[in-house]
C-alpha cells in the first residue's frame, strides 16, 4: 500500500531585525533538513516598517498571513527610538490573544554555569496580555504617574489551565503558582484563588502556591525543585529571564506565545544589532523555538530529531563565541552545519522528553465569567491633586459633604492614611490625595446623582483627577484599605 504524502503546513516567517535574519535562516535550514512538510510564507515586521511610518510596526499583509496560517516563526524585532509607538512584539501578541508565553529552561551539555550538573529542567508559563502590560498609564499630576494593573478572572483561568495542560503534555508532575498576593490581595490574589479553585481538576499533578520573591530566591538557591511555574505577566517576564541565566543565558532561551487561534514562536533574546551580519551569533534559542513549533504542528519525529542534534552538537564541544570562554568558537553557519551533521542521531546521555499533544484550554468567550449574587457601592474614592496639607484639605472636604448622603472617611497619600491623623506614621507627602467618601448608611447603594453631586461640590475648590467606586460583592468589600485605616 502506497502511503499518502504528508499534508504540507504553511508557516508565516518573519525574519526580524538585527541578528534576526541570521538565526531565522539557521533554524529554517535545520527544520527543512528534517523533511518536515513545512512551507514558509515570508513577511516583514519591525524596524523597517516603523521607518515607513506605520506606528504598529506590523503591516496588514503580515497580520493577514498570521491569521491565515495560524503559526508564526519570528526573529527578534526592534522598536527603534524615534520611530513607532508600540512594540511590534506586543502588537502581535495582543492582535491574536496569544495569552500564554511558554519559556522552557533546561541545562544543556557543554554550557558551563555555576549550576552545571544540577539537572535544571523547568518551564515558566507566563500570562501574556494583561497585568501591567495592558499599557494603561496616566500622568495623574505632573509629578505622579499611574499604571493600571489589570488581572481578570478569565485571564487567570486560561493561564492556570494552560500551566496544568502543558505539564501533562510533557509528563511533568508539579505546578507552582507564583504571585505577590500577600501584598496585592485583589489583583495577584485573583490568580492565586483561581489556581486553587482549578488545581483539584488535575489530581495527577501536585500543586503549590509560592510568593514570587521567594520563588526568585528559590530559583537561585535550588532551581531543580521546580517543574512548571505559572505566574502573571510582569512576574513571568522577570523570572523567566532569571531562569535562563541559570543555564547559560538568553542564547539558550526559546519561547512560544500560544493562543487559541494563532501561535507565535520566537527566541527570548533581542535583535542585538551590533552583532548583525557578523556571523557570530548563537542561534540555539531560535532553533529550540523551532522544536516547539514542530511539536505544535504535530511533527514530533522532526522535533525530536532537531533536539537530539542540538544536544549532540553541544556534547561534541562545538561552541559559539558567547560560551567559548575565550577558546575556539564556531561561527553561526559552522554551528548550524554541525547540527545538520547530527540530524538522525540520538543522544544517549541527555533526556529528550516524551511529548503528548497539548490540549489548549477552552474558556467561555462570555464577556464576564463572574456573576455575584449581590452587589452595591458603599462609597467612592476621589483622587485629588492639591498642594494643601491634609489638615487643611480634610476640613475643606468635610464641609463639601455637609447635608449629603456621603461623609469623608479618610485621606491617604502614597498608600498611608494621613487624615484623620493617626499619630504613628511619618509620610513624605506628594500632591496626590486619594480621598475616601462613604455612605452615612452603609446598607445603602450609592446613586449616580449623589456621586455627580459630590464631584461637583469637590470641584468648586479642588481638582479631582480620578474616581473609583467602592463596591461590595456578596457581602465582601471589593477594595483595599490604606495603611493605618481601620
Amino acid at each position: 500500500m502506497v502511503q499518502a504524502p504528508a499534508q504540507r503546513k504553511l508557516v508565516t516567517l518573519i525574519p526580524g531585525d538585527g541578528i534576526g535574519p541570521e538565526v531565522v535562516r539557521s533554524t529554517q535550514a535545520i527544520i527543512e533538513a528534517t523533511g518536515a512538510p513545512i512551507d514558509w510564507e515570508e513577511h516583514p515586521a519591525g524596524a523597517s516598517i516603523f521607518k515607513q511610518g506605520l506606528s504598529s510596526g506590523v503591516p496588514r499583509e503580515t497580520v493577514e498571513s498570521a491569521r491565515r496560517t495560524g503559526v508564526v516563526l519570528k526573529g527578534p524585532l526592534e522598536t527603534p527610538v524615534g520611530f513607532g509607538e508600540k512594540s511590534a512584539n506586543v502588537t502581535l501578541r495582543k492582535l491574536f490573544e496569544t495569552y500564554a508565553n511558554i519559556r522552557p529552561v533546561r541545562e544543556l551539555p557543554g554550557v558551563i554555569t555555576p549550576y552545571s550538573g544540577r539537572g535544571i529542567d523547568l518551564v515558566v508559563v507566563r500570562e501574556n496580555v494583561e497585568d501591567l502590560y495592558a499599557g494603561i498609564e496616566y500622568m495623574q499630576t505632573p509629578g505622579v504617574a499611574e499604571c493600571l494593573k489589570l488581572i481578570s478572572r478569565k485571564g487567570c483561568e486560561k493561564i492556570v489551565r494552560m500551566g496544568f495542560e502543558f505539564a501533562r503534555s510533557e509528563g511533568r508532575h508539579v505546578v507552582h503558582c507564583a504571585t505577590k498576593s500577600n501584598i496585592m490581595k485583589f489583583s495577584e490574589g485573583l490568580l492565586k484563588r483561581t489556581f486553587e479553585e482549578i488545581a483539584p481538576e488535575y489530581p495527577d499533578i501536585e500543586s503549590h502556591h509560592i510568593i514570587i520573591d521567594n520563588c526568585a530566591h528559590q530559583l537561585v538557591k535550588l532551581p531543580e525543585q521546580f517543574d512548571v511555574i505559572v505566574t502573571t505577566n510582569m512576574n513571568g517576564d522577570i523570572i523567566s529571564d532569571l531562569s535562563s541565566a541559570l543555564v547559560g543565558g538568553l542564547g539558550f532561551a526559546p519561547s512560544a506565545n500560544i493562543g487559541n487561534d494563532v501561535a507565535i514562536f520566537e527566541a527570548v533574546h533581542g535583535s542585538a544589532p551590533k552583532y548583525a551580519g557578523k556571523n557570530v551569533i548563537n542561534p540555539t534559542a531560535l532553533i529550540l523555538t523551532g522544536v516547539m513549533l514542530l511539536r505544535h504542528l504535530g511533527e514530533e519525529e522532526a522535533a525530536e530529531m532537531v533536539e537530539h542534534a542540538v544536544l549532540l552538537t553541544l556534547e561534541s564541544g562545538v561552541k559559539t563565541r558567547d560560551i567559548a570562554a575565550g577558546g575556539p568558537s564556531a561561527s553561526t553557519t559552522e554551528y548550524t552545519e554541525a547540527i545538520l551533521s547530527h540530524l538522525g542521531e540520538r543522544s544517549t546521555k541527555w533526556l529528550v522528553r516524551e511529548h503528548h499533544p497539548l490540549q489548549l484550554p477552552r474558556v467561555s468567550r462570555d464577556l464576564a465569567l463572574v456573576h455575584p449574587r449581590s452587589r452595591h457601592d458603599i462609597g467612592v474614592d476621589v483622587f485629588i491633586e492639591s498642594e494643601l496639607q491634609p489638615e487643611v484639605l480634610g476640613p475643606s472636604l468635610e464641609a463639601a459633604t455637609e447635608g449629603t448622603v456621603l461623609r469623608l472617611e479618610t485621606i491617604s497619600n502614597r498608600g498611608t492614611q494621613v487624615y484623620p491623623a493617626t499619630g504613628g506614621a511619618t509620610t513624605d507627602c506628594i500632591d496626590h490625595w486619594p480621598c475616601r467618601f462613604l455612605l452615612r448608611d452603609l446598607t445603602g447603594d450609592l446613586q449616580e446623582g449623589d456621586l455627580l453631586a459630590l464631584l461637583q461640590r469637590v470641584s468648586q475648590e479642588h481638582r479631582w483627577v480620578h474616581v473609583e467606586r467602592l463596591p461590595v460583592y456578596d457581602g465582601e468589600r471589593g477594595f483595599t484599605k490604606a495603611q493605618g485605616e481601620d
